[in-house]
């Protein structure tokens, strides 16, 4: 639970990454002047804005941009992670072709040159995979499986559950082992429970693939099979164990601290203490545990569990680990699997897999890059006063609240005052000491940057904590908030347009990037994250009354995206996306009472105009655009499970409908289908 919480989730980042398209640019891309922020062209102005706001503004772009074959979606997100990705492909492939300016080149340009080597990759077929599949082939017992779970850990190959490092929720000083739930390979634990026709097609399709992926490293066809139906009974029961990803959210429920004697007095068969060491962690008498009536049930699972069902359980999920990084064949089936999930079409050309990868593994050393070529540092400076610009339209939010009594108000207020900013890139980079890059090993690279990130993040034990570290790189299209260390993050990839321009207006900006760090604070205090003090730690500092004040208008919003539904019959789960939709709420309204400082803002709208539209009307075209997005439908129907973020469309809709200077700026009336009552309109922050 001291996870980040991101303007982008992370499936959505990966399904970007996953779904770009080839280095010949698309002819659907928009063919918009850049410098019309607002383009009535992307618009369908046959729709009234209060019946669908999302469709008026950006209708005729919908229509106009459909997702290209290697893609499971194309939007806003989308056209910027192109640009990233294409600006990444460039200083990878001129790394590859410099030998004499040190260390950085080297292993950026080896590590792509090795992804691109598609011949060898080829020629190895899953020989790099051979000696750890050998390894499991020796284990004889129980004892000898949790040995070498424990190797495989140290080597970067989770399984079974998750194991981590990170900082205690209550003394956020401090690093703590942690343990998690996991075990199980399908997105969510609901495609293992649920009889519906379409969770029950991919059940039948994950089996299908992992037979294939067994016959791919020798299994006989039969044998191949009954593996995977052991793989479908042993995940089934861990998923059974799992908790839902409502229930996760909630930072009390996850927080279980214990001795490493009383986890092992938990689960009779494991002893942590001894698991602990082989983990490569001394000296820690106490851990986390996110969830210990999974363990129980793990621990139950395991005496259970016959030996050799053990050993297929670890070798499926080596093979499924290494699929994406071994010959065409696995690749092929790893992807035909992903067909089944997603609806995407075609395979993301292996530049764009490769480039993603190097960035996920040497994120700041390829982040300097970057930054070097592509940043401009005075986008740093702008973004800092617009940070300032909105944390003084949340302090008067804050003091004019109505729901909440001084003395919660004067904590709100120090919590906001303690935000860290971090705006770009790292102060500081990681070196990636220990990481060995070579030109010709692609999966030995992988591997090697797998097992530095492991012993990285163990040696963090017994260590101040580090509050300079980034928990996303330079060129990643997102923006995050970390309860545990109160601070807002916005790498440098995200501030462009349609996000922030320097050539925009106010309005434009405001409606972009204002809204996006808006966002950011409010997640400071939306359910979860109004749980976390000015210093992080997991501490009430609310008055009973307050509280109750506050859950009280969180459960309209929950209740408002109940409501919403996509593809005619699935809802949006108002519960699990509750923190993304107080954040896009309270960011909207703090982006906009800002903007209303400037000298646009306050501006006669009839000697304003800008392409027709005043500047109130730009700040919520701004807002609309920057969620405009097509969505496969089998990826939006994986979304609505495991997506804590509504559909694009609801982002755009869901808070404007709450927000009295929208209604003005279009002329909203009753009888248009976006319309509420203004004591019907929800106000949080």
């Amino acid at each position: 639970m001291n996870k980040r919480l991101s303007l982008l989730s992370a499936a959505g980042i990966a399904f970007a990454l996953v779904a770009a398209t080839p280095p010949k640019k698309p002819a659907h891309l928009p063919k918009a002047n850049p410098r019309k922020y607002i383009d009535p062209q992307n618009m369908d102005t046959s729709v009234k804005p209060g019946d669908n706001f999302y469709q008026y503004a950006n209708g005729n772009w919908l229509k106009q941009n459909a997702i290209p074959a290697s893609k499971t979606s194309w939007g806003s997100f989308n056209e910027l992670r192109e640009k990233s990705l294409d600006a990444m492909k460039t200083l990878l492939e001129d790394a590859t072709k410099t030998t004499t300016r040190g260390r950085l080149y080297q292993m950026v340009g080896d590590f792509y040159t090795s992804g691109m080597d598609s011949l060898t990759i080829e020629k190895r077929g899953f020989d790099p995979l051979k000696p750890d599949l050998a390894r499991v082939d020796k284990v004889n017992n129980k004892t000898d499986f949790l040995n070498e779970l424990a190797y495989q850990r140290t080597q970067g190959n989770s399984m079974l559950f998750g194991f981590f490092v990170a900082q205690d929720r209550k003394n956020v000083s401090k690093y703590l082992p942690q343990f998690s739930q996991g075990g199980t390979s399908l997105p969510d634990r609901d495609y293992y429970l649920k009889n519906d026709a379409r969770s029950q097609k991919i059940r039948d399709a994950y089996l299908d693939n992992v037979a294939k992926m067994f016959a791919l490293v020798g299994e006989e066809p039969t044998r191949a099979s009954q593996n995977a139906d052991i793989i479908m009974r042993l995940e089934t029961a861990l998923a059974k164990a799992q908790m839902p990803r409502v229930e996760l959210r909630d930072p009390y429920k996850t927080y279980n601290k214990l001795t490493v004697a009383q986890f092992s007095q938990q689960t009779p068969g494991v002893n942590w203490a001894d698991q602990l060491t082989k983990y490569g962690v001394s000296g820690q008498d106490t851990v986390l545990v996110q969830n210990p009536k999974f363990y129980q049930s793990l621990d139950s699972l395991l005496t259970a569990t016959p030996v050799e069902d053990l050993r297929t359980y670890m070798r499926w999920q080596l093979v499924r680990g290494a699929a994406p990084y071994l010959s065409d064949a696995f690749v092929r089936q790893n992807f035909a699997f992903s067909r089944v999930l997603t609806g995407q079409k075609e395979q993301t050309p292996r530049w764009q897999r490769v480039s993603g990868l190097i960035d996920g593994s040497l994120g700041d050393l390829l982040g300097q890059l970057y930054v070097q070529k592509y940043f401009k540092p005075e986008a740093k400076q702008r973004m800092l006063t617009l940070v300032d610009n909105l944390e003084a339209s949340y302090k008067e939010h804050i003091r004019g609240l109505d729901w909440m009594s001084e003395e919660t108000k004067k904590k709100a207020l120090t919590k906001l005052t303690a935000f860290k900013r971090k705006i770009g890139y790292p102060d500081k980079w990681k070196n990636y000491d220990g990481v060995t890059i070579t030109r010709d090993d692609f999966y030995g690279n992988v591997k090697s940057a797998s097992k530095w990130s492991y012993k990285y993040m163990i040696n963090r034990l017994g260590k101040p904590v580090d509050r300079t570290e980034w928990g996303m790189t330079p060129p990643t299209v997102n923006a995050y908030y970390s309860p545990v260390n109160n601070e807002i993050a916005f790498p440098a990839a995200i501030l462009q347009f349609p996000f922030f321009d320097f050539g925009a207006d106010d309005a434009v900006n405001y409606g972009g990037i204002g809204a996006v760090i808006g966002h950011e604070m409010t997640h400071g205090f939306d359910d979860s994250g109004r749980q976390y003090d000015a210093d992080g730690t997991l501490r009430d500092w609310w008055t009973p009354t307050d509280a109750q004040n506050f859950k009280k208008r969180a459960d309209q919003v929950k209740e408002q995206f109940f409501g919403f539904k996509v593809l005619d019959s699935l809802k949006v789960n108002g519960q699990l996306t509750l923190g993304e939709n107080l954040a896009d709420l309270g960011g909207l309204s703090i982006a906009y009472d800002a903007f209303k400082k400037t000298a646009q803002g306050r501006a006669n709208p009839k000697k304003s105009l800008i392409d027709g539209f005043t500047p109130d009307q730009r700040f919520f075209l701004s807002w609309a655009q920057i969620w405009r997005i097509n969505v496969l439908p089998e990826t939006q129907a994986q979304l609505i499970l495991t997506d804590p973020h509504a559909p694009g469309i609801y982002r755009c809709n869901g808070p404007l409908s709450n927000i009295t200077a929208w209604y003005n700026a279009f002329d909203v009336k009753p009888g248009d289908k976006m319309y509420k009552k203004p004591e019907d309109r929800i106000k949080v922050w």
